[in-house]
């Protein structure tokens, strides 16, 4: 954000506009409290005209250009500690020189023989009294200091033409002027804090930002949905939300990513928890099962698993189970719809990491390699633990989520950095959960792929999504009219 754009101030004022709105209505209010409590201030004027008495033309010309040497000093003199001393004794004025001093201002009216004063006081009748003091004394003051020695006339001549006038209303507060003041210096706090914290977020906003950091493709932009995260979305069977669209992208690029080394088991995880990997996995299952492809979930996250829960399956029994040898494969599959099969977790070991990094765990899915034609495996996130990087290198190729406005940079090298590690094959990255609508929203998330949202409906039940058996159970059960051919779990062990 360092060379920003006028485009990028024009996102960031409408992404961030609430800062702006908040910082011109604090200023808004402030500015009201600080009019209403201040003091009233009215202010008296006073304009001296001054002259040098002169015999003819050339005198009055040459009278004229002394004067306006001279009244610049005189604003000097006027308020200054002289005459501030001689009016603080004037009756009526219950102020000391300091007082009456800091009340005076003076200025010389350019090109002119002209001086005006002016008085400014909380209370309208001692402004005047104060003026009016000024002016007499002022007037005898100069008049004496301009008489050469020995003259009894002076060489200066000062009267007042103008005043004391005193204004109806207050020179200050001043209403409408404080309260435009503080609205414009609002909008510029805002629009600078707004600009500040858009350059100090670290947080990945585009798909090109991603791919930059993790040097590996964005093969998606999963846009938010709030429904998806409480349980599987309805994919198939014509689902056209833009989270449904961004997920049969995200599967037709995963096919052909590299069409020399085709991709049978990938590892979908996350820098860090709450990135949405989970319904991610689910839902690129699903859309390969709609594909007629024989997929397979398993749960590879055994520290917190999803699956099972959010498929709305018994989780008790799983991966876990097979690898602690005390059931089968076939005993603990549990089928979802056709071409879907799910491998749940199973019960929570005390060493997930040793357990999913040995040989056991090689031999089984290298026998599910030959069951099933895509495995998709969720994993826990890479920075807090090791497993996913575990299985990642093992796995044909792991995919990588980043959360929209959520993860940060640092995160995402994170991440990176604990793949290549293991020498695990980064198929590419997935910008997940990004705004559907507003300045950050992606392009392609318009109304041609709006129409059918509202097709996208949730799976009620537990069991009763489009495509689910009812009775889930291994598909060697399930009725050959009701479900496609099952692989042959039954030959793995």
């Amino acid at each position: 954000m360092g060379d920003m754009e006028l485009r990028d101030y024009i996102r960031v004022a409408r992404k961030r506009w609430w800062m702006v709105v908040t910082a011109v209505a604090v200023a808004l209010a402030l500015g009201t409290l600080l009019t209403v409590q201040a003091v009233p201030r009215y202010a008296t004027s006073v304009t001296f005209f001054v002259t040098t008495p002169s015999a003819g033309v050339s005198d009055a010309y040459q009278g004229g250009l002394f004067s306006q040497e001279r009244v610049k000093s005189y604003s000097t003199l006027l308020s200054g500690d002289r005459i501030a001393q001689l009016v603080a004794g004037s009756p009526g004025i219950d102020l000391d020189a300091t007082e009456v001093r800091a009340r005076i201002t003076a200025q010389a009216v350019p090109e002119t023989v002209l001086l005006q004063a002016t008085v400014t006081d909380s209370s309208k009748d001692r402004s005047r009294l104060i003026a009016a003091a000024t002016a007499e004394r002022f007037k005898t003051l100069v008049e004496s200091l301009e008489t050469p020695p020995g003259k009894k006339v002076s060489s200066v001549k000062v009267e007042v033409v103008a005043g004391p006038e005193t204004a109806d209303t207050p020179v200050s507060p001043r209403p409408l002027r404080n309260l435009a003041l503080a609205a414009v210096l609002g909008l510029i706090v805002g629009a600078a804090a707004a600009v500040l914290r858009e350059v100090l977020d670290t947080t990945i906003k585009t798909a090109e930002a991603l791919q930059e950091l993790a040097s590996a493709p964005v093969l998606a932009g999963v846009p938010f949905d709030n429904d998806a995260k409480g349980g599987p979305m309805t994919l198939t069977g014509g689902g056209h939300s833009a989270r449904a669209e961004a997920l049969r992208q995200l599967r037709t690029n995963l096919q052909y990513v590299d069409v020399d080394r085709p991709v049978k088991t990938l590892v979908v995880t996350s820098a860090v928890p709450g990135e949405g990997k989970s319904s991610t996995a689910c839902g690129v299952a699903m859309l390969f099962a709609e594909a007629g492809h024989r997929v397979l979930i398993v749960d590879a996250d055994l520290r917190r698993p999803r699956i099972a829960d959010y498929l709305g399956l018994e989780g008790a029994a799983g991966l876990t189970t097979v690898l602690a040898g005390k059931a089968s494969v076939d005993d603990v599959l549990q089928r979802y719809g056709n071409h879907l099969w799910v491998l749940p977790s199973g019960f929570l070991p005390p060493n997930p990491s040793e357990l999913l990094g040995s040989q056991h765990m090689a031999t089984l899915m290298d026998e599910l390699r030959e069951v099933f034609d895509t495995i998709i495996i969720d994993c826990p996130p890479l920075l807090p633990v090791t497993d996913a990087a575990v299985v990642a290198a093992r796995a044909d190729g792991a995919l990588l989520l980043a959360r929209s406005r959520r993860t940060t940079s640092a995160q995402v090298t994170g991440a990176v950095k604990a793949l290549k590690s293991v020498d695990a094959r980064l198929l590419g990255c997935v910008l997940n959960m990004v705004a559907a609508k507003g300045p950050d929203a992606y392009y392609y998330y318009d109304e041609y792929s709006a129409k059918g949202h509202s097709a996208g409906r949730r799976a009620s039940g537990r069991r009763e999504a489009i495509g689910v058996v009812p009775d889930v159970m291994a598909a060697r059960d399930v009725p050959a009219a009701d479900a496609v051919s099952a692989p042959p779990v039954g030959s793995v062990r």
